[in-house]
């Protein structure tokens, strides 16, 4: 009985929230063959892996993922895979790659995503040759994929593909004719093995490309009658529905939870955005948990919010900030398309006044504080400004901290680099949250806002924050659960043969040092994109993962990158369906059943 990879000696947990015990590992064709409690004969074994005083569990699992373009153009996913992902989920937030032609995929994904449109509208050019579901299948059944995938299918691109973009972005309601083309599409993609659907309602991303610049996403536009309806699919076929309530009002929460309840009918399963601890709204945490509990236990559903395991800290350029979408003098210069536009529009005193009286508006505040006391440069042409805030800054020059950034943002224009942490920054309520029966780990955003949010490391962040509080004496929780919060729970939540060790699983594996679970897994860094050529920011420590296995082959080792043929040969990821989605019942007509009549 010769083994492929024996992991030997290290700290195993299985993925099922139980405490880590010390076994030996045996791989044999890509699958775990025996997990032992003796050491097993490494005769003929091509690859021993001493793990002693390493920990050894599943891959993790990224539930909230914008890897739609990447993953079609470098499917190795390398930042992902470096820092033990090993599944990642795409079509999230109503935009995916499915159905419509490449420009409207293009200009649905790209500006909301922050990939340039220059870069991603080429690749699906290119590569795009499906557009249906069945044909969205094919292709990654064919692709050499890194980590393996699974997907939804996004409601603003199903909007477009039956109604077209123009009437899509309207008020116009769908006719009758074009709900029910919704409906096929949606089963044909549960049936293609996509887990459910993606729907979004806040109205703060708006669409790229000329033809619906800055219009909010279609999904916005559908009543609660279109969402209703294609949400009763979901429910029928035990389906998946991730979204996203209005941003700044919320008020639509409610109508989310009410969709999920599960009394006398089957609960809408549902992933929500999202949990945090933001500073805007330090009442928050306890909203999204309290809501949590209603909804699971007083209305009987099944119901997560999406929480980020990490400070939401974000790095930002000159006058490119998602945020100013929040609130009406930043959404004019959100509107406007070129960048002189922009820059001459802040220097208008008339605007900058306007500016100033919005971001006082208290009733306007989403996800950003808007405190430019918390706005710090990390990059300038002027050395001298580097490590203060803005505040700091206006007071130098005896001006407002808003005309302070204006001003040298002017100046420098994306020279001009800058940080804010919009939250998560209270380890304790960070505790309560990843605690929480009703939070999930994830909104790690991999692969979208690529100078901006840096979390693909989110799952090793996780795994810090529970071993810092058992070193300090105050655990919230142990290794074991921290470990099935990021594998197994999540594969378990979102119905996909993923994030366990057991004899018999594909052999998806990651050995972590758990020395090297350090406060450098904060410090953001550039690293290249490989083949798009672009400069992302990225979370790395290359201290926690030692090794990285993808269906029993090593995609990852510490200290020699990665394997060569991650990437560019198949062996390694798959794209893995909706185990739980019910199969389609069919029609009485199709079933052979003569139609009722009346007397």
């Amino acid at each position: 009985m010769n083994y492929d990879i024996i992991i030997k000696n290290g700290l195993y947990f299985d993925g099922s929230n139980q405490p880590g015990q010390v076994r030996h590992l045996g791989i044999r064709d890509n699958r775990i063959d025996a997990v032992s409690l003796s050491a097993l004969d490494e005769t003929g074994c091509t690859q021993v892996i001493d793990a002693t005083g390493k920990w050894v569990t599943p891959g993790f699992i990224e539930i909230h993922s914008h890897y739609d373009a990447e993953v079609i153009a470098a499917p190795a996913l390398k930042e992902s895979v470096r820092h033990g992902v090993t599944t990642v989920t795409v079509g999230s937030c109503s935009i995916s790659m499915v159905l419509a032609d490449a420009e409207d995929c293009s200009d649905l994904f790209t500006r909301v995503e922050a990939v340039p449109r220059e870069y991603v509208l080429p690749i699906l050019q290119q590569n795009k040759t499906w557009r249906d579901a069945a044909g969205y299948r094919h292709f990654y059944n064919q692709h050499p994929l890194g980590p393996n995938l699974c997907s939804f299918l996004g409601h603003s691109e199903l909007r477009v593909e039956v109604m077209g973009l123009e009437r899509a972005t309207s008020k116009v309601k769908p006719t009758e004719a074009e709900l029910q083309r919704m409906e096929q599409l949606l089963e044909e993609a549960l049936d293609a093995g996509c887990l459910g659907l993606s729907v979004m309602t806040t109205r703060l991303d708006k669409m790229d490309g000329d033809r619906a610049w800055s219009s909010p996403l279609p999904s916005t536009f559908a009543n609660w009658h279109e969402f209703s309806r294609l949400f009763a699919i979901l429910r029928r076929r035990n389906a998946l529905m991730q979204g996203a309530p209005d941003a700044v009002t919320k008020i639509n929460v409610f109508a989310f939870l009410w969709q999920a309840h599960g009394w006398f009918r089957r609960p809408l399963k549902s992933t929500m955005l999202t949990a945090l601890d933001l500073k805007s709204q330090p009442m928050l945490h306890r909203f999204t948990r309290f809501s949590g509990w209603v909804a699971n236990k007083l209305l009987r559903g099944n119901f997560r919010w999406q929480t980020l395991p990490a400070p939401f800290t974000l790095s930002l350029e000159g006058l490119n900030v998602n945020a100013f979408e929040e609130f009406g003098a930043g959404e004019i210069l959100r509107n406007l398309k070129e960048p002189d536009e922009i820059y001459a529009k802040v220097n208008d005193p008339a605007f900058r006044t306007l500016f100033k009286k919005h971001v006082k508006a208290i009733f306007t505040i989403g996800l950003w504080h808007r405190d430019f006391s918390d706005c710090w440069v990390t990059g300038c042409p002027d050395a001298s400004m580097i490590g203060k805030n803005f505040e700091q800054l206006g007071r130098e020059r005896g001006v407002d901290a808003v005309d302070a950034y204006f001003d040298i943002a002017t100046q420098y224009r994306d020279q001009l680099k800058w940080q804010t942490c919009y939250g998560n920054h209270r380890p304790e309520v960070m505790h309560k949250l990843l605690a929480s029966d009703w939070t999930q780990p994830g909104f790690a955003d991999s692969g979208a806002h690529l100078r901006s949010i840096a979390q693909y490391n989110f799952a090793l962040r996780l795994l810090k924050y529970a071993r810092d509080a058992e070193l300090a004496g105050n655990a919230f929780m142990d290794t074991g659960r921290a470990v099935h919060r990021v594998s197994g729970e999540l594969a378990d939540f979102i119905g996909i043969d993923a994030g366990y060790i057991r004899v018999g699983d594909r052999a998806d594996v990651v050995v972590i040092n758990p020395e090297g679970l350090t406060d450098a897994l904060d410090t953001i860094c550039e690293a290249p994109m490989e083949v798009l050529g672009l400069q992302r920011v990225v979370k790395r420590n290359d201290e926690a993962v030692e090794y990285t296995l993808i269906n029993g082959r090593i995609a990852y080792q510490r200290g020699r990158e990665f394997a060569d043929e991650l990437g560019k040969q198949q062996g390694f990821g798959q794209f893995l369906e909706g185990r739980d989605v019910l199969a389609r019942q069919p029609t009485a007509q199709q079933a052979g059943l003569k139609p009722a009549t009346t007397c």
